[in-house]
């Protein structure tokens, strides 16, 4: 039963890494969404990733707009702390998607053998399926 799981990880994380475009974007967005959120520091461990990296990925990613930071209060002598959250998948899915769409829909404006300006607009649409 466990080997199941574990294919079921890597078919997601291959999946995260497409559309992420890293493995280490892949490896961090999954991190922190099994782990609803963490520091610096419990990434790097949970990661296994170098601590450099992991801190120039954190920076990237909050700057796409595909994770979000929030200052932890510490009632310590210091810096407080930032912990990391992923946007959830489905928003994850949106951003990949409008990608996908401006690349269709440059693709579905080539046919212009006459000088005819398209205007083809290419969409998809994710549905969230609803309770029932």
């Amino acid at each position: 039963m466990r080997k199941k799981g574990l294919i079921k990880d890597k078919k997601i994380e291959s999946a995260i890494k497409e559309i992420l475009k890293s493995p280490s974007r892949a490896r961090i967005y999954l991190y922190l969404l099994r782990n609803n959120g963490a520091k610096t520091e419990e990434i790097i461990k949970g990661s296994k990733l170098h601590p450099s990296t992991v801190r120039e990925t954190l920076s990237k990613m909050n700057e796409q707009k595909i994770i979000y930071r929030e200052k932890q209060k510490n009632d310590s002598i210091g810096k407080n702390p930032f912990i990391y959250y992923p946007i959830s998948p489905l928003n994850l899915l949106k951003k990949y998607t409008t990608e996908i769409e401006d690349k269709l829909t440059k693709i579905a404006n080539l046919s212009n053998t006459k000088n005819i300006e398209y205007n083809n607009q290419v969409k998809i649409k994710i549905f969230k399926k609803e309770d029932s």
